[in-house]
């Protein structure tokens, strides 16, 4: 801004230095010859009383050498005498002598003014004085370089004095960028010294409440979120001391297992809406796998899926808390368990390559009709109980590391839901992707996963 600024001082200076500028180089020039045609006629004039006191050639021959020299000035006598040096062609005089008054006559080098004189008993003379071109252009080139120097110095100076008018208007408009970035990177104790115009302190103020209101919104959300967490505590605790009352019955260790897990998700929400972080750090997506798949196994039995996980023999790193690797694919298993019919098949895989680590759950279930709708927060599938929630916690922890989630037809028939974290290097662990997909396509052909 503060170069387009001075840029426009810069245009608008000049065109008016240019508009004073040419019309004064031509004043200067039209005055240097108004100059000279004046010096002539002065001249003439001081010839005039001289005619009329005598007509004798040696006089006037003097009187000429003494004014001026015989070289630009000369006397056209009665009877063709030539006095001082004429540049005028004899039919330029004879016209001039015809017309009766003074004329100015274009001839080699200049011009000539010629003024005709009657005197001895009406005899005509003709008083010449020869102007060099020179003298009609006198001073105008200096004339013109002063103009110039005049018009360079106002330029300069006008652009210069923008740009001092501009840094004040630059830098508050800069500063109120850097707040802005630093505002939508999450610093919300940022704020702006209103300066400058008014219109930027009134654009300084707006964005210093807006920030106020900002954190007066997330301070209410935190707190909104953590009430409504702290109030699952009482049916959670319930659920606990129902779970330590089955005993050794059946499931009864999965139960409180899962009661337990749900607890601790509570106890996090709760502290990351507190103003603490939430969990980070990195971990082994082999071994979270291999860890939910041996809790969702025993519900897989219950309903009499069949299901396989591939690619866990190796360790899988990735730049995400186990917790938050195991929510993922929770989310993403408890849609296959909630919205597939009984004994549908599904698979977990793994995989490693090219700078990022992909966790597929493929099922072989009726699919998606709208993959699109599906991952859109709060829309969901549309199916009855789906509330648009999980699959975009998927994807924004998959964006959070720069990965992806994609929906797609699965080789089981199904859905296939396909997220990925990128990784800060890749360790060998996996097989191709390429050898994965074949090997589902031939479980599925075999009727099992």
């Amino acid at each position: 801004m503060r170069w387009a600024l001075a840029r426009v001082a810069l245009a608008v200076t000049s065109m008016v230095a240019l508009a004073f500028l040419i019309p004064l180089g031509f004043a200067i020039d039209h005055i240097a010859a108004q100059r000279a045609f004046a010096d002539a006629q002065a001249r003439i004039a001081a010839i005039e009383p001289l005619l009329a006191v005598t007509m004798d050639r040696t006089q006037l021959q003097g009187a000429l050498e003494t004014m001026s020299g015989t070289q630009d000035i000369a006397l056209s006598l009665p009877g063709g005498v030539v006095l001082g040096t004429s540049h005028a062609s004899p039919t330029q005089l004879s016209v001039v002598s015809a017309q009766g008054r003074a004329e100015t006559l274009a001839v080699p080098g200049g011009s000539v003014l010629v003024q005709p004189e009657v005197v001895d008993g009406g005899k005509l003379t003709l008083i010449e004085v020869y102007i060099d071109a020179g003298k009609t252009h006198q001073g105008v080139v200096r004339g013109w370089l002063i103009l110039s120097a005049v018009a360079l110095v106002l330029v300069a100076g006008s652009t210069l004095v923008a740009d001092r008018l501009a840094t004040r208007v630059v830098g508050a408009a800069r500063h109120l960028a850097e707040a802005s970035r630093k505002l939508g990177d999450g610093d919300t104790t940022v704020r702006v010294d209103a300066d400058g115009p008014n219109e930027l302190r009134e654009a300084g103020d707006a964005f210093n409440t807006m920030a106020d209101r900002v954190v007066h919104l997330l301070a209410a959300e935190r707190e909104l979120v953590a009430d409504l967490s702290h109030r699952l505590r009482t049916p959670l605790t319930a659920l606990r001391l129902n779970a330590q009352a089955l005993g050794d019955v059946p499931n009864a260790a999965s139960t409180r297992e899962a009661v337990a897990k749900l607890e601790s998700e509570v106890d996090q929400i709760i502290r990351a809406a507190r103003g603490g972080t939430a969990a980070s750090g990195s971990c082994d997506v082999a071994a979270v796998v291999a860890e939910r798949m041996e809790f969702w196994s025993a519900l897989a039995e219950d309903q009499e899926r069949l299901w396989q996980v591939v690619g866990t023999s190796g360790p899988v790193h990735v730049p995400v808390a186990a917790p938050e690797v195991a929510a993922a694919l929770d989310a993403v298993l408890g849609n296959v368990f909630r919205h597939t019919p009984e004994g549908t098949a599904f698979q977990v895989t793994v995989h490693q390559g090219n700078g990022s680590v992909a966790i597929l759950v493929d099922d072989a279930g009726p699919g998606l009709d709208d993959a699109d709708r599906a991952v859109r927060r709060g829309e969901g599938s549309g199916r009855v109980g789906s509330t648009g929630l999980g699959l975009d916690i998927v994807r924004k922890l998959a964006e959070r590391t720069g990965g992806s989630l994609h929906i797609d037809r699965s080789p089981l028939g199904g859905a296939q839901v396909h997220f990925s974290f990128l990784t800060p290097s890749t360790k060998t662990a996996v097989s191709p992707m390429g050898a994965q997909v074949a090997r589902a396509r031939r479980y599925a052909r075999r009727g099992r996963v």
